[in-house]
């Protein structure tokens, strides 16, 4: 026990580098580390390198041995050392050879009768199978016997039931025949004088008779009577017999032209008076400073559209119009003209566009509606098998219901020049 724990001491002391002490025979330091600390291209640190590396190469001669000094404090413990690599997986063993199949061993006894296992689920139900052939036919059976007679009950008398409900009404049969004629009746009783009638109105006047024959006067010029009193006067002569026909006189001036006067009320309506056109444009890009022609005519049976592009109106009253234009490869500026007066106006600048207006107007007998583009560089109003640009109206409703043939003088045709501004003003 006291052996072992003096080599213990021992073996700390040499651990904490004691300078005191000799190190044991069997821990000789390895001087090949120490020319490697030393003999490096930079010196290591002094106190990284060990006491026995400085001490190996001190050749001075060993002095006394001096006392022992005071025990040191100790030193705070080192950082733990780097993780070694891990080494390499040896290889497998040699799998060794299969050992020799035993032999069989002695058959056992045959066990007892195990429990009774639980009951298994009910199985589904199977398939319906084929029908089978028809059996032979049996014998017929003998006829059994009579039975007894039955006992009326009281009273036995029939009794009627009551009357169902009526049925459907059946269909009407064929109209008959006519009947005979039959025999004259006999001849009724006279009737009852009836009351006079009320006094009939005087008839009419009888024709003028023929003047007599002049009488012969044997008279004498007698004494003046006295004056009478004027008469009754006498009845109304018969309507004379038509005169000739006077020759016809000159031709008056024409006078001024009258004021315009107000609106009247509107008459009845009468379906005489009609005006409607539809047509579509056929070429593209039309000319500016005069009327767009629409050459494909929808609808036109009155003619009061003329396809150069002008509409006249047939007589006084309100009047609806409309267009519909396609716009391609340029900017559409198109207008609608009362005689040569813009009314609205209407810009498209998107390709495939629609420039499209509806419009209530009142037009005088004569006045003339038509389209007009401004220039060559906004003129793109375009048609095609696929795209149609169109121009509609129709008379709403007249400002009288009477017909506008033989009333006077027709209008004065309308003048003026096709400018997309207007008329200058004055």
């Amino acid at each position: 026990m006291a052996m072992s724990e003096a080599r213990e001491n021992q073996t700390r002391k040499v651990r904490s580098y004691d300078l005191t002490l000799d190190p044991p025979p069997s821990m000789e330091p390895d001087m090949s580390f120490c020319d490697m600390l030393l003999g490096g291209p930079e010196p290591a640190p002094i106190e990284s390198v060990p006491w026995y590396c400085i001490c190996s190469h001190c050749k001075g001669t060993v002095g006394p041995k001096g006392e022992q000094g005071d025990r040191g404090l100790p030193g705070s413990p080192g950082s733990p050392g780097r993780r070694g690599f891990t080494g390499f997986h040896g290889p497998p063993g040699f799998r060794g050879r299969p050992g020799l199949k035993g032999q069989k061993g002695d058959e056992g006894e045959k066990g007892g009768l195990g429990p009774m296992g639980f009951t298994g689920p009910k199985g589904g139900r199977g398939y319906k199978g084929d029908k089978g052939d028809p059996g032979l036919e049996g014998p017929s059976g003998e006829q059994g016997p009579q039975g007894e007679p039955g006992q009326c009950q009281e009273p036995c008398e029939s009794i009627q039931g009551p009357a169902g409900p009526p049925g459907l009404p059946g269909v009407a049969g064929p109209r008959g025949l006519p009947g005979l004629a039959g025999a004259l009746g006999a001849k009724g009783q006279k009737g009852d004088t009836g009351e006079i009638g009320p006094v009939g109105k005087p008839g009419a006047g009888g024709q003028k008779g023929e003047q007599g024959v002049e009488g012969a006067c044997n008279c004498q010029d007698g004494a003046d009577g006295i004056n009478g009193t004027q008469g009754p006067p006498g009845p109304k002569g018969g309507k004379g017999d038509t005169g000739l026909q006077g020759e016809k006189g000159e031709t008056g001036e024409k006078g001024d032209m009258g004021l315009k006067g107000m609106m009247g009320m509107p008459g009845p309506c009468s379906p005489a008076i009609q005006s409607a056109f539809s047509a579509a444009l056929t070429t593209s890009y039309p000319a500016p400073d005069l009327p767009v022609p629409f050459t494909r005519i929808y609808y036109n049976v009155l003619g009061h559209f003329d396809p150069a592009g002008i509409y006249t109106a047939p007589v006084n009253g309100t009047y609806v119009f409309s267009y519909h234009l396609v716009a391609s490869n340029k900017v559409l500026k198109v207008g609608l003209f009362h005689n040569f007066v813009p009314i609205v106006k209407t810009t498209e600048t998107t390709n495939l566009g629609t420039a499209s207006q509806l419009v209530v107007l009142h037009l005088n007998r004569g006045d003339q509606v038509w389209l007009q583009v401004r220039d060559t560089q906004s003129n793109g109003m375009y048609t095609s098998s696929e795209s149609s640009s169109t121009f509609s109206g129709f008379l709403l409703h007249p400002d009288t219901c009477d017909m506008p043939m033989f009333r006077g003088f027709p209008p004065e045709p309308v003048t003026g020049v096709y400018s997309w501004d207007g008329p200058p003003t004055p």
